[in-house]
């Protein structure tokens, strides 16, 4: 509509300042005068149609035309422009859509239109009543024949013509959703998917429960929590870091398929794919193992890219193309592993006069000086962790497709139940899309004498000052000791989802991220 627009310049703090008291003023001004206009703040408006309906039914209008019909619409002035006997104003509803309302002095009246260049500002929110028309320039718009404040905005928007800085976008998330349309399709986009989530759950007999955020023992999986004290118990209570031992208590209750979709709280570091808070799927199988649990990923990442783009090949922010369609590879994180290692001390990118087979069996000294060579830190050193460090510096650069990285170190798999065939590793695998980790899946352990064993290990790791290292879960052994079935486990984090759908960094897949 930029036949009807005036550019606006950047607001300096004084000149916000000053429009601020000026439009308190015309509030005031409508507030006193509210008996025969409304107000500053109608509590409703005589609204027939929507801007997006009223678009689709007449978009095709030809340039002055007529149609007839009269309508009552609201929407946010996002444009304006008042001459002297024609005011013309854009409106926008909430998803974006626009209108144009044009306010003349033969449709209202002087003293209708003087009002209108008095009292309504770019951000108000305005009622026009009028005609259906499109005009001389083909803008369809409404030719007014009455007009109300709906909400008298206080505060200036910013320029709509300049694209908004990224910390007006995290900080101030509600002027984002006004000014692009690529925050309003984030929203949009990531309800339908995880509508399709719970579609795919839904059709496979699935049931969607909720299960605490206070817990009295953080557990579930490895991480640093949030700490709380609560009032009424007198007692230390945390922000989940998972759902997981809650979700298996269903499941030794007979619940054998089950999900959740919620808020996880990590009192973690923060960046491109890691918020402290964020929303995570989980879901348990009763009778269904790693490889039940891939499938039914790969199927639910398929069905949320349907859902979202209409296909399976999405389009990143930057134009990029990705295929999340067909079937997806399965790696093996011991062996791609010693592949890359070989590979790198042959072509002597790595001087490396050690093994390059890695296996389990390996000594933590080999895996320590061989992280030392590469500069590789590892807090809390065991074998399983300089593993899966070693591997991210060697090969999860190189994975383009999505990939399945499967069987990892035991010593850092706590829940997992170890590998049927291959010992000294587990039935893990981790998800790796656009080059960070998606998902996670096991198969999980259900024996709880074994149980038992690795949370006295991370008992012993966390006496040793790792922060990450699981608490006994007493109440959680108890419910194994009852009998879990042989279950498939996985967690999905909803942002990260949106991030392998759109490209898109975490904080802007977040609709109010946590900012400092």
């Amino acid at each position: 509509m930029a036949s009807d627009e005036t550019p606006e310049t950047e607001l300096s703090a004084d000149e916000i300042s000053e429009q601020k008291a000026v439009r308190l003023a015309k509030r005031e001004r409508l507030i006193a005068e509210s008996d025969a206009a409304g107000g500053a703040y109608p509590v409703g408006l005589p609204v027939t149609d929507t801007i997006p309906e009223l678009r689709e039914r007449f978009g095709s209008l030809e340039a002055d035309e007529s149609t007839g019909v009269f309508v009552g619409i609201a929407g946010r002035i996002v444009h304006l422009r008042n001459t002297g006997k024609l005011c013309f104003a854009v409106l926008q509803s909430g998803d974006g859509s626009r209108i144009q309302a044009m306010v003349s002095l033969a449709s209202v009246g002087e003293e209708s239109l003087l009002r209108w260049k008095e009292l309504v500002d770019l951000g108000d929110h305005v009622f026009v009543h009028g005609e259906v028309i499109s005009s001389r320039r083909g803008e369809l718009s409404v030719m007014a024949d009455d007009w109300a404040i709906a909400s008298k905005a206080i505060l200036p928007l910013p320029n709509l013509h300049n694209e908004l800085s990224e910390e007006v976008r995290m900080r101030s998330r509600y002027l984002d959703l006004i000014a692009r349309e690529q925050a309003r399709t984030n929203v949009v986009n990531r309800s339908k998917a995880v509508a399709s989530l719970r579609a795919t759950f839904a059709s496979r007999g699935f049931i969607e429960v909720e299960t605490p955020m206070l817990q009295t023992m953080h557990g579930g999986a490895s991480a640093r929590p949030f700490v709380t004290h609560s009032n009424a118990f007198d007692t230390e209570l945390f922000l989940r870091i998972a759902p997981e031992l809650f979700l298996k208590r269903a499941v030794v209750g007979g619940i054998d398929r089950v999900f959740e979709i919620n808020r996880n709280f990590r009192n973690e570091g923060a960046d491109s794919t890691h918020s402290p808070e964020f929303a995570m799927l989980e879901a348990y199988q009763a009778y269904g193992d790693y490889n039940t649990m891939a499938e039914l990923t790969q199927t639910l990442i398929q069905d949320a890219a349907w859902a979202t783009t209409g296909g399976h090949v999405v389009t990143w922010a930057d134009g990029t193309e990705y295929d999340l369609g067909g079937e997806w590879d399965h790696v093996s994180m011991y062996e791609s592993l010693t592949d890359a290692l070989t590979r790198a001390v042959a072509s002597g990118s790595v001087p490396w006069t050690g093994g390059t087979d890695i296996t389990p069996e390996t000594p933590v000294e080999e895996l320590a000086s061989l992280a030392e060579l590469l500069d590789i830190e590892v807090a809390h050193p065991i074998a399983g962790k300089y593993v899966e460090e070693l591997w991210e510096h060697f090969v999860k650069g190189a994975l383009v497709r999505p990939t399945f990285v499967r069987d990892f170190p035991l010593d850092t798999s706590p829940l997992v139940r170890a590998h049927r065939s291959k010992p000294g590793v587990v039935e893990k695998w981790d998800l790796y899309i656009r080059g960070f980790e998606l998902a996670t899946g096991y198969s999980e352990l259900v024996d709880p004498v074994v149980q038992r064993e690795r949370f006295v290990e991370q008992a012993r790791l966390a006496a040793q000052g790792d922060d990450e290292a699981m608490q006994l879960d007493e109440e959680f052994l108890r419910a194994l000791e009852f009998g879990m079935p042989p279950t498939g486990g996985m967690g999905m984090g909803i942002d990260r989802l949106l991030m392998a759908l759109t490209g898109l960094g975490i904080r802007e897949t977040i609709l109010f991220p946590l900012v400092k």
